[in-house]
């Protein structure tokens, strides 16, 4: 995984154009704020702006260290009091490594031969000219009046700094052969130094946390200290944490539509995908190309489904080579403190991986009446709806952020999605659960996902659920729930809409104790029939032997005394099949005697 997210890191920095400064010695760093100084090192003014980046030196680890001439007030002001002085004195220290650079005389005397006009003057108007504490926070950098290009920016400090970094690089390899473990060279050295912070990593430090570290003795061996356990060459320890922290920060701004039909902006990350509160999933290919597929899972178009599932199926051994050239990854990851917990970690060849994605529509597509267009259609859920479907509800039927649920089975479903593999029994407990709590009852989503989970789980060959309803051999459990269907539509004939019908009453004790739940239901089926047939004769007659025909392909007074889990599945898909081709047989009935 590493090394793959080094190789990124790379490669976004073959990218960048030629005026663009790319070295490990150097990294792109936020800044807030400016200190406009003369030529003589007096102050001049605080210029404020929006944070925008700017180039500058690397420092893996604050801690111990200053960075030249970009930092916080504390450092660079003596802002704070006692707890900021051996900052600020390491930050001068910095400086006076730098003096003998003509382009730093300024902020010399700002500090020494002009100390009274220069920092004094600066610190202590700082309060008052940037009166909001959040604005204090930021990092400072400094500029001559005359000029526009801040101090640290200027070609010749920047050099500077990277001959420095260079040095220092020389003389550790000088100590030092051991090769990275990354890319199997020594052109680097390994140190005992932090990689870096990897930032915007959900439920982890708004700082940053890191991959790779070592901050106990326990972690330590073979008499090697910290990081130098990892052997990761600090090239490559630069350019893993570039690569992971471009995935969770990428993305571009869109106008969005919301319900009023008002647009607004809003962000949209490009490799990166969100679920619950505390995970991630990152995803890149080896060439860090678009991939169409990965948006389907999010936004499901039926046309293009169909048009993958059609290439897939259509592919030949000549796609198949072209395709294998690239390659896939994806990372599903949590904060945990200060560190990084990988939770999942996936890689395989574009051509599988396509495949994977045509199979799992293919598995999740699942009938669904539109009762707006009145007609029966392929639905093909999102795979954040399939998460959210096992999801819990808070009692004003918002989905509960508290419940952790989510985030497990969105990192289950996507694993699934991406390398056709099957999904955990205890995700088919949660969405019954949640079918049988929800007002709702089992959805189009619920049901896609209860229909994969039980046919990915099925490797005896036994029953294969399929989009629709289904005739000839059933299982008992899945005949069941069409009957609870039947006699639920012969409830609604007889006595309209109810706020508790039998699904209300009856759903969860029919689908896990059928043999003593069905005799109940049929006493209370005798006596809704004996009502419609005094008032509506014809449409007893005709829902009566709709219900004689599924009663017949079952013994109904030897049904179990329990259902088994994958048994309560197939009722609920028995019971979601019946209800939609009851609507669709609604309709046709209706269209007919229009015509």
């Amino acid at each position: 995984m590493i090394k793959e997210l080094s190789k990124l890191g790379k490669i976004l920095r073959s990218q960048k154009t030629e005026n663009e400064w790319v070295h490990d010695a150097l990294k792109d760093e936020p800044i807030s704020m400016e200190i406009v100084i003369s030529t003589n090192g007096e102050f001049q003014k605080f210029e404020l702006f929006e944070k925008k980046q700017t180039i500058a030196e690397a420092i893996p680890a604050k801690k111990g260290k200053a960075r030249l001439l970009l930092d916080k007030a504390e450092e660079v002001l003596c802002y704070g009091g006692e707890a900021s002085k051996k900052k600020h004195e390491l930050f001068l220290d910095k400086i006076a490594k730098y003096q003998s650079l003509q382009e730093l005389a300024p902020v010399v005397a700002f500090y020494k031969q002009n100390k009274i006009n220069g920092l004094e003057k600066a610190l202590s108007g700082f309060e008052t000219v940037i009166p909001d504490e959040k604005n204090r926070k930021g990092n400072i950098g400094f500029r001559i009046q005359s000029e526009d290009k801040r101090i640290h920016e200027n070609p010749n400090v920047l050099r500077k700094v990277i001959g420095e970094y260079e040095a220092a690089q020389r003389m550790l390899l000088a100590k030092t052969q051991k090769n990275c473990s990354i890319c199997g060279k020594s052109d680097y050295p390994v140190e005992d130094i932090p990689h870096g912070m990897i930032k915007r990593v959900p439920d982890g430090q708004s700082s940053g946390c890191a991959l790779v570290s070592y901050n106990e003795n326990a972690f330590e061996s073979y008499e090697l200290k910290g990081n130098s356990n990892s052997s990761i060459c600090t090239n490559c320890a630069k350019t893993y944490v570039e690569g992971m922290n471009w995935l969770l920060a990428s993305g571009n701004e869109v106008f969005v539509k919301n319900k009023k039909g008002k647009e607004k902006k809003e962000f949209r990350y490009t490799n990166r995908k969100n679920f619950g509160s505390d995970t991630a999933m990152v995803f890149w290919t080896r060439k860090n190309e678009k991939l169409n597929e990965i948006d389907y899972l999010e936004a499901p178009n039926p046309d293009d489904v169909a048009r993958l599932i059609e290439s897939v199926s259509a592919g030949t051994e000549r796609d198949s080579r072209y395709l294998e050239i690239d390659w896939f990854y994806s990372c599903t990851l949590s904060g945990s403190a200060a560190r990084i917990a990988v939770r999942d970690w996936i890689e395989t060849s574009l051509f599988d991986f396509r495949k994977a994605i045509a199979k799992w529509f293919q598995d999740i597509a699942i009938d669904e009446y539109d009762a707006d267009l009145k007609i029966t259609k392929m639905h093909y859920s999102r795979l954040y709806d399939l998460a959210r479907s096992c999801q819990r509800k808070n009692s004003d039927g918002s989905f509960d952020k508290d419940d952790t649920s989510l985030a497990r089975v969105a990192a289950h479903l996507w694993n699934a999605a991406l390398k056709n593999n099957g999904l955990p029994l205890w995700m088919l407990t949660k969405v019954l659960q949640r079918a049988r709590l929800d007002k709702y009852g089992v959805t189009a989503d619920r049901a896609a996902l209860i229909k994969i989970i039980l046919n990915r789980n099925n490797k005896g060959g036994g029953f294969v659920i399929k989009e629709n309803i289904q005739k000839g051999d059933r299982p008992v459990a899945y005949v069941c729930g069409q009957i609870f269907a039947k006699l639920e539509s012969i409830q609604y004939a007889a006595l309209g809409d109810r706020n508790a019908g039998i699904r209300e009453r009856y759903f969860t004790y029919a689908m896990t104790l059928p043999s003593a739940a069905f005799g109940r239901l049929f006493d209370l089926h005798s006596k809704h029939y004996t009502k419609l047939k005094n008032e509506k004769p014809g449409l007893a007659v005709n829902l009566d032997k709709e219900l004689q025909e599924l009663v017949k392909d079952i013994d109904i007074n030897k049904l179990p005394a329990t259902f088994l889990l994958e048994e309560k599945g197939q009722f609920a898909i028995g019971y979601y099949h019946q209800r939609q081709a009851q609507f669709s047989s609604a309709k046709s009935k209706e269209n007919k005697e229009e015509k």
